[in-house]
């Protein structure tokens, strides 16, 4: 393919990014430039790449051999593994440029006088010293009536209020960074917007629907889940920590003043919040404080084409999809008396019509609300399953500890931040050096 020398920066997101081999070593998650206070053309520094760990690194721009049409290639394969640290005088392009509002004073267009306008794209060059430039960028005035207006394309020195203090004032749009979003796991979600500096972070936040965010929400650490729900509203806060799952919700509770936690807790919708005050009973390193109160509860008389049907749920979590619990009535927990467990296995090997009832294992121990995380952790393994249920002294279904709870405790409190890389077909080299090669 052949390399260009003049790109649109939006066309790189999500490019592939290779070695001088051909080896793949991530993709391009965001642009990395300087912006001074003058007009002077901003240059850019390097490379966001995301590797397949998910660690997000700083590749300098003079390591880019090529762009080609449909990858990146570097010159080298030796690339710095340290995480990326944005630093002052750094902008993003996709995380704080993109959807910023401007004016343009060209003579050539004065219909755009006076005029607020959007970014959409940067345009970049490569020059005669290998460095690349911000030459151009894409504007477009707000749509009206729900359509999109016509493009332009504005020299850089034309363009007034892409500035680092401009970059700085709140209320800009966050439409790239959601349509970028889109489809995409809440744990990635959650990694581009801990990389995202506060002030837009919290726009993400505060565009995100209820729903998304209380997913993107429960992959972040429990400070970071703090500081956020922290910046809301009451009312929003609280509708989501509803749409979380009880078990989080509990965890984030924990984790903010007793006080803000009551209030919140008093805003919940009270189903939501009786879940959740159950769990801050217990000790967060018992099966009580583990435990999801919501797993998959069935009444003896359900058919195995029903319990199919519940374990289908999209919002289910594999490992709380392997166990349905079977119990008397009510079957919502606390429930009646627990009856026992059946394994998803059994069911697929089951005719639909047949009831639960004929296939309960009995046999199978169940945690009690105060076991120890060390005493769960033993349970998993002595038992080969991914989930288990939490059963009091009464008999009652109290809910479920899954796998990924326990992961959660065992790893250090960090292990989202600091994740450890495997081996990769990469050097490690010097700390990420701006735009030095």
């Amino acid at each position: 393919m052949v390399a260009v020398n003049r790109v649109y920066a939006a066309r790189l997101a999500g490019m592939l990014v290779l070695g001088p081999d051909g080896e793949s070593i991530g993709r391009v998650r965001d642009l990395v430039i300087n912006i001074s206070y003058g007009r002077q053309q901003p240059r850019v520094l390097g490379l966001v790449v995301e590797l397949l760990t998910r660690r997000r690194i700083f590749v300098p721009i003079l390591r880019v051999t090529a762009i080609e049409p449909s990858a990146v290639t570097l010159s080298t394969g030796n690339v710095s593994l340290r995480r990326f640290a944005q630093r002052p005088g750094e902008v993003l392009v996709f995380g704080q440029v993109l959807d910023s509002r401007v004016r343009v004073d060209d003579p050539e267009l004065a219909d755009l006088a006076g005029i607020d306008l959007v970014v959409v794209d940067l345009s970049l060059e490569q020059v005669r010293t290998r460095d690349w430039m911000v030459t151009r960028v894409a504007v477009r005035s707000h749509r009206r009536l729900g359509r999109r207006t016509t493009m332009q394309v504005v020299g850089w020195q034309h363009v007034i209020g892409l500035t680092p203090a401009a970059l700085s004032l709140p209320g800009q749009g966050v439409a790239y960074l959601l349509e970028q979003f889109e489809g995409q796991r809440p744990i990635v979600v959650a990694d581009a917007i801990r990389e995202l500096p506060a002030k837009r972070r919290y726009e993400v936040v505060n565009a995100l629907d209820d729903e998304r965010l209380a997913d993107v929400l429960q992959e972040l650490p429990e400070s970071d889940q703090a500081e956020l729900i922290g910046q809301m509203a009451t009312d929003r806060a609280a509708d989501v920590l509803e749409a979380m799952d009880p078990d989080d919700a509990a965890d984030l509770l924990g984790e903010l003043d007793a006080a803000r936690a009551e209030v919140l807790l008093a805003r919940m919708d009270p189903e939501d919040s009786e879940a959740v005050s159950r769990l801050l009973q217990h000790s967060p390193d018992t099966a009580g404080g583990l435990m999801t109160s919501d797993p998959v509860v069935l009444g003896p008389g359900t058919t195995v084409a029903e319990a199919l049907a519940r374990v289908r749920d999209p919002d289910l979590t594999p490992a709380l999809a392997s166990l349905a619990f079977v119990v008397r009535s009510p079957t919502s927990t606390p429930t009646g008396r627990y009856i026992g467990c059946v394994h998803l296995q059994r069911l697929l090997r089951e005719p639909p019509a047949s009831l639960v009832s004929g296939m309960i294992d009995a046999d199978l121990p169940s945690l009690e609300p105060d076991s120890s995380l060390a005493a769960v952790t033993r349970y998993f393994a002595a038992y080969n399953l991914v989930c288990a249920p939490v059963v009091d002294d009464e008999h009652h279904l109290l809910g479920a500890v899954s796998v990924d709870d326990v992961l959660d405790h065992l790893l250090p409190h960090d292990w989202r931040v600091t994740n450890e890389e495997p081996d990769l077909p990469t050097a490690e080299l010097d700390t990420h050096q701006g735009g030095q090669s």
